[in-house]
């Protein structure tokens, strides 16, 4: 049985970009005449659905259909819907406390990034997923609903209690800030470029001393992409210093009988174009025992499913026999 349980609804900034994104994933789902295909009416037909799409917001029931048709067609039989922390209004002084917002280059070019992402209500999203549940079901899918939540050393209180008493089936915890930069912003890319290989390899122990706190923390029911530091190709050669991490990262999570996942986003999304985590990282966790899940880390719904099954194969071709779900927080294991 294969399952995507990593996968998401809407992000901003709203660029030009997002739109064309948007609208090829409306058309993604549009049976249209090959005869109409660039002509006036077919454009203003497409231009009038991604109105509507802008207006009625990710949360709406058409949207959401979408994935459904998509999990329907690809034979999935559980799909995790999650939103990230950032999106929602009500952790601002969260991320404000942690992330750099100051006056300098970096701080202005995040806070723009915050102000165009945080445009959500929590409570929105959570009825939107659990109202779903009941017309999955029917359509022999299991919805789960998820949150991926930013973890910042220090802070753990303040996201425990944001996460609150919510309905969670299940918390994902992840690192996209290193010292409170977002280095998975392409604005801010040109930080790497900075770097020699000595403050390279500075900055990814930071990210995996985080990584590992994150872990220990027993916040969260699986971790995602344990190795997107990687994110624009700026890699540490030194393999002996990889090895230490990896080895780290995996005693944490079999100590803390924590989840991970292999997630397709970076192989198909960004410039390292390698799955998270890498053949080597990947050969520690199972050599440590750790447990999986499978994710495509989709932000559109043609998205949906994107290399859960090759990834499914992947984990078979190491002899893993099952991989986690979750229900109320609580793990299940599906053979596979």
């Amino acid at each position: 049985m294969t399952i995507d349980y990593h996968v998401h609804l809407e992000e901003g900034p709203y660029s030009s970009r997002w739109l064309e994104r948007t609208s090829q994933a409306l058309e993604f789902f549009q049976n249209v005449d090959a005869t109409a295909k660039g002509s006036k009416e077919q454009m203003t037909n497409q231009l009038q659905r991604l109105s509507k799409r802008v207006q009625s917001g990710c949360y709406s029931e058409e949207w959401l259909d979408l994935y459904l048709h998509q999990a329907k067609q690809l034979g999935l039989r559980e799909v995790g819907i999650v939103d990230h922390l950032y999106r929602f209004k009500e952790t601002r002084a969260y991320f404000e406390r942690y992330m750099k917002l100051d006056d300098g280059e970096i701080g202005q070019l995040q806070r723009y990034w915050l102000d165009r992402v945080m445009t959500e209500n929590i409570e929105a999203f959570v009825s939107t997923i659990q109202q779903a549940k009941g017309k999955w079901r029917r359509q022999g899918i299991a919805l789960k609903l998820g949150i991926e939540a930013d973890y910042f050393i220090g802070g753990e209180k303040e996201l425990a209690s944001l996460l609150g008493d919510y309905p969670w089936d299940y918390v994902i915890g992840s690192v996209h800030f290193v010292d409170g930069w977002g280095f998975d912003n392409p604005q801010t890319q040109h930080l790497f470029e900075q770097m020699n290989p000595q403050a390279l390899q500075q900055n990814y122990e930071r990210f995996f001393i985080t990584v590992e706190n994150m872990i220990q923390s027993k916040i969260f029911d699986f971790v995602a992409h344990l190795d997107n530091f990687k994110v624009f190709n700026y890699q540490v050669e030194d393999q002996a210093f990889l090895k230490v991490w990896y080895e780290r990262i995996a005693q944490a999570l079999t100590s803390t009988q924590t989840a991970t996942e292999i997630n397709a986003g970076l192989y198909y999304r960004y410039p390292v174009k390698e799955m998270c985590p890498g053949p080597r990282f990947l050969q520690t966790l199972l050599d440590y025992g750790v447990i999986f899940t499978v994710s495509s880390d989709a932000h559109f719904p043609d998205d949906l499913g994107k290399y859960t099954f090759a990834n499914i194969d992947l984990l078979k071709s190491h002899g893993v026999q099952s991989i986690v779900s979750f229900e109320q927080r609580i793990k299940k294991f599906i053979e596979i």
